[in-house]
């Protein structure tokens, strides 16, 4: 070629024949019995096989440095093995005793592990394993009745198990990987996937992480296609991934790694996969260079970025991934690539492709923050981001996820996921800005009102302000709608106070009630999915704010007191035996007696804490800490509370919205909407009536702090006098 010839070299022929190797299917990464270890050169792949011998713990440190040996789980299998082989020669050679004793054993264990540390920087399951098997060590030789062999025998057995370990977890991250897929796809048939760098066979003790999640798609007869990038500059992809695409029959193309934005906006890529060599607490991840990029191109077309990683690539003690460290390769590596053996050895072993003298940085990882990761899938489920700030919490998910093992856990939420499970929830998700476009994209309902089945053409961003849910506005090409999900917990407060998923679907059934008797006043609601708690609604356009921040602002808005008695008068008329017959309405008390953790919410933020010392409440202090100390001693009030909450326990006279507060009702001069009433129940007419006006009598005296002067005072007396008059009206 032109190019060859350019730089002084001998013509070659690279014949297609030349790059075919024995199956996959009967290779290994490595071979391995007591005392005997060969790792498969993969810089040879796919050109030759070739086994090289590792005799000690030297030799694993050369030939993971040497990148012969390459992926962050079998680094950290052949680095423990190696040392394996050690402490088999001096077990086998009576060499044991040359080590004096049992603390003379553990020193030189541990002195090996130091060592063997140094050999790659970033991959963390390297340091995860040394920590794990230096602390097999110690524990052996602190024993009373350890010996230097005792020592040697631990060790070997705890090396030697984590092969398997590793296989099972793989398989496991698969599985979980695969469905989280699929459930963001939104129960598409069948799923393509873009894959980075090489994460299967080649890089563990077997059957991969992210390549195993696509292994596991094939599996289920849901994997359409894979396509794959070639990995600059080891070619990790095009060498090693492609092969064992080939071997599994996984459908795969490889693809130029600056090809990859082009791939998913001309042909379309369901979600992206990648590995990991080592994840900080808050979800940022050190992988193979050229991921963030992959995961910028994901997040600008909407596609979900998922991260598989075992549990041993966690690093729970790094906050963040600015502390990671990455390694950089040396210049030359760049510059040149390593000669196949198709190519005759008259080459230079290192074939230049770049002038020798220009200046080269090469990094081999990069690292991506967590807000471009969907989701990361590991043995034990699958870690999302906490949704009020866009972070992972991987040490609360590694604490919590082992009742997740048969499901999908969050970073801040596992032990209560698994409540929701055991409510029957078996599919619950919680959504994010990605994978509920994909959601709202195979909703026909939905996609007909946006304008689009594509979730690449979908924008969605999280807007929920209030204590319980996640709501998320959907734009589409022709309109938008609103997405609400209820959390298995209390949003505010966090997996500490658990809550039912159950109250989504009585929202939906209150909504439903309440429009059909005030459609004026109500937003439609489009779909309502009982398994993910979800429910889609009409988008309640700009300039509709939420009425707290219009009153705080000092808006005014004319017909809000109308609208507000119209409701009531409405829905609580319609609901009652005053229109129902007696039958209907016991039919209804059995079914609303049913929203029971809702009510006992309602009692204890309401009618208890405020009056005694407790967690939630807050005041300020100490300005407040008098009046806050009155209040809790006025025998007399508390008296008169008690008797508002037997009332509220008691009466059954109408369905209430039971909390219809002005953060409940969005408003534009002309327009009045009462929503969120996930709170619904058969209870007392004058809760609802009460909660309001009480609500506006707070924005009354608050608003003189704010110095909005007596006009506004005027308007909200007058708004609750008028809202009174409507009320009765509307209701007589």
């Amino acid at each position: 070629s032109t190019t060859s010839h350019h730089l002084g070299l001998p013509r070659v022929s690279l014949a297609p024949t030349a790059f075919r190797a024995s199956s996959l299917r009967s290779m290994q990464s490595y071979r391995y019995e007591r005392g005997h270890l060969e790792v498969l050169d993969q810089l040879l792949i796919p050109a030759e096989t070739k086994f090289l011998p590792v005799e000690n713990h030297q030799d694993a440190w050369q030939v993971i440095r040497s990148m012969n040996v390459r992926g962050a789980p079998l680094i950290a299998i052949v680095a423990a093995l190696g040392l394996a082989i050690d402490a088999f020669k001096s077990l086998s050679s009576d060499d044991a005793n040359g080590l004096g004793s049992a603390s003379g054993a553990a020193d030189f264990l541990l002195k090996c592990m130091e060592h063997l540390r140094t050999s790659r920087p970033t991959a963390v399951n390297l340091f995860n394993a040394m920590d794990a098997l230096g602390d097999v060590v110690q524990a052996a030789a602190e024993a009373s009745d350890a010996t230097a062999q005792s020592v040697l025998e631990a060790y070997l057995e705890a090396a030697e198990k984590m092969p398997a370990k590793d296989v099972a977890d793989n398989r496991a991250i698969g599985r979980h990987g695969a469905e989280e897929i699929l459930r963001r796809c939104g129960g598409k048939d069948k799923v393509t996937v873009l894959h980075i760098c090489n994460t299967g066979t080649l890089a563990t003790a077997g059957y991969g992480t992210a390549l195993g999640i696509v292994r596991a798609l094939k599996e289920m007869g849901r994997l359409e296609k894979m396509y794959i990038m070639e990995t600059r500059p080891y070619l990790q992809g095009a060498r090693l991934t492609a092969y064992e695409a080939l071997e599994d029959e996984l459908n795969g193309t490889l693809i130029p790694d600056s090809a990859a934005a082009f791939l998913v906006a001309r042909k379309g890529v369901d979600a992206c996969v990648c590995g990991a060599d080592r994840v900080a607490n808050n979800g940022d991840t050190a992988n193979k260079i050229g991921t963030l990029q992959l995961a910028i191109t994901a997040s600008h077309f909407g596609i979900p970025l998922v991260v598989a990683a075992p549990t041993t690539t966690l690093d729970l003690a790094m906050e963040s991934g600015d502390s990671i460290p990455i390694e950089l390769r040396a210049a030359y590596e760049l510059r040149s690539i390593k000669r196949p053996p198709c190519v005759s050895k008259e080459a230079p072993e290192w074939i230049p492709i770049a002038p020798e003298a220009i200046d080269a940085w090469n990094p081999a990882f990069d690292v991506t923050p967590n807000r471009l990761i969907a989701a990361i899938a590991t043995e034990k489920g699958v870690a999302t981001a906490d949704p009020r700030t866009g972070k992972f919490d991987l040490q609360s998910f590694v604490a919590a996820a082992s009742v997740g093992e048969n499901g999908v856990a969050s970073s801040a939420s596992s032990t209560v996921l698994q409540q929701a499970r055991d409510e029957g929830f078996l599919k619950y998700r919680r959504l994010d800005e990605v994978s509920v476009c994909t959601y709202l994209a195979n909703l026909k309902r939905a996609a007909d009102i946006l304008g689009s089945s594509n979730p690449a053409n979908l924008a969605a961003q999280e807007v929920g302000d209030g204590n319980l849910n996640l709501v998320f506005i959907v734009h589409g090409p022709d309109g938008a709608v609103v997405l609400k999900q209820a959390l298995p917990y209390v949003r505010c407060v966090g997996e500490s106070w658990p809550l039912s998923l159950h109250r989504a679907s009585f929202e939906a059934q209150a909504l439903a009630e309440e429009s059909r008797l005030c459609p004026e006043h109500v937003p439609k609601v489009y779909h309502f999915d009982s398994e993910l708690a979800v429910i889609v609604m009409r988008y309640i356009e700009p300039p509709h704010i939420i009425l707290r921040k219009g009153l705080c602002a000092g808006n005014q808005y004319p017909g809000l007191a109308n609208h507000l008695g119209t409701f009531l008068a409405k829905t609580l008329f319609g609901t009652s035996t005053l229109s129902l017959s007696a039958s209907e309405v016991r039919k209804q008390l059995q079914f609303w007696s049913k929203n029971n953790q809702m009510c006992a919410l309602t009692e204890q933020v309401i009618f208890h804490e405020p009056y005694v010392e407790a967690e939630n409440n807050r005041h300020t202090t100490p300005q407040l800490d008098a009046t806050v100390a009155e209040l809790r001693k006025n025998t007399a009030l508390k008296v008169a509370v008690a008797g508002l909450k037997h009332h509220f326990m008691h009466s059954n006279e109408a369905l209430i919205h039971a909390d219809l507060h002005t953060g409940s009702v969005m408003v534009k001069p002309g327009s009045t909407l009462c929503i969120d009433p996930e709170f619904a129940f058969y209870g007392p007419m004058g809760f609802d009536v009460g909660a309001i006006v009480g609500n506006l009598l707070l924005n009354l005296f608050a608003s003189r702090g704010r110095s909005l002067g007596p006009t506004h005072e005027e308007y909200v007396l007058d708004t609750i006098v008028k809202l009174w008059q409507g009320f009765q009206n509307t209701f007589t």
